[in-house]
């Protein structure tokens, strides 16, 4: 019998303590199906690539010498797996980890849903064990944002079943070849975040299917990513969600949008930002300024200088400053 070729793609950016624990959480994984495991280094500047390959010297790296983001660094991945004729290509977060039966699973919901070509897994918060962070989603107009039915919440068994649903978590992700073969790769514009609601959409115009694959679950550490914190957050989600819906919305939805949602919420997260960076400017005066404070006129000013950048066409990574926690 032949088994389905899957290919596991992690990326690691300076995270060789999440991706050792990653790779060592699939290497105690049931091997049967059987499939291989790349790792992406996307320019790390620690010495992730040395420590890796000692500690996992059976699996290849591919290193792209310069922080891609996350779209272009798995780009570089399914550029590599598509070579090699996987049929399916599992991206997976280095902070994440697997459950012994995790690629059986997702392999089984493949069966069930033969016309089904993107697939999620079930992904638990990993400080919480049993509280889910991800379980697919769909697009709510109400608030211009994907929605997860199951973020959140408890799993109490009522999330089990199959669903088709209209984006699953670039957290794991499992395409099959023919998705990218004919819809191309990730829009490296977004870098990080909206990269694979975007996917999704241009995979479900052309007709793919996507579907969640509850009894395939993983624990998510959760933002691990955003080593700048929330700052380095809101940056990028207000650009991207803007960047989403540019490339994904009609005109007419596009003008709803902006009367009804966008323009109220961009002129709050102004005045926001104004105010609390006077505010911080008049404390730091009378010494009573505290990183409380700081962090939250950041946080307003990182999602405005993403709301400027949008509208500039300023697109790939964010400033450098965002990086910084401090």
């Amino acid at each position: 019998m032949r088994f389905p070729k899957i290919v596991i793609l992690i990326l690691n950016w300076n995270g060789k303590k999440d991706t050792l624990e990653c790779l060592a959480s699939l290497q105690a994984a049931n091997q049967s199906p059987p499939f291989a495991t790349l790792v992406i280094d996307n320019g790390s500047t620690d010495d992730s690539v040395t420590v890796l390959r000692n500690a996992f010297p059976e699996v290849p790296i591919l290193e792209t010498e310069e922080n891609l983001g996350f779209a272009g660094g798995n780009n570089a991945g399914i550029r590599w797996a598509l070579e090699k004729s996987f049929d399916w290509i599992l991206l997976l977060n280095n902070d994440t980890i697997v459950a012994p039966d995790f690629i059986e699973q997702l392999l089984a919901a493949t069966k069930k849903k033969p016309k089904g070509k993107i697939f999620g897994a079930k992904i638990y918060r990993y400080e919480e064990k049993t509280r889910l962070d991800h379980l697919g989603g769909f697009w709510n107009a109400s608030i211009a944002e994907f929605e997860s039915h199951a973020s959140g919440k408890i799993d109490d068994g009522f999330f089990e079943e199959m669903t088709q649903v209209e984006y699953v978590c670039g957290c794991a992700l499992m395409m099959h070849r023919s998705v990218p073969e004919k819809i191309g790769l990730l829009d490296e514009d977004f870098f990080l975040l909206w990269e694979e609601t975007d996917f999704c959409a241009r995979a479900r115009r052309v007709g793919f299917s996507i579907w969640t694959a509850p009894q395939a679950k993983l624990w998510h550490k959760v933002s691990a990513s955003f080593v700048g914190g929330k700052p380095h957050m809101q940056y990028f989600w207000w650009r991207n969600r803007l960047h989403y819906i540019a490339r994904n919305c009609t005109h007419l939805e596009k003008r709803v949008l902006y009367r009804k949602i966008l323009v109220p919420e961009m002129l709050k997260c102004f005045k926001l930002a104004l105010l609390k960076s006077t505010q911080l400017g008049v404390l730091t005066l009378v010494g009573k300024s505290d990183a409380k404070r700081r962090a939250k006129a950041k946080r307003y000013r990182a999602g405005c200088l993403g709301i400027l950048h949008f509208f500039l066409g300023r697109f790939g990574n964010c400033p450098s400053f965002l990086l910084n926690k401090q």
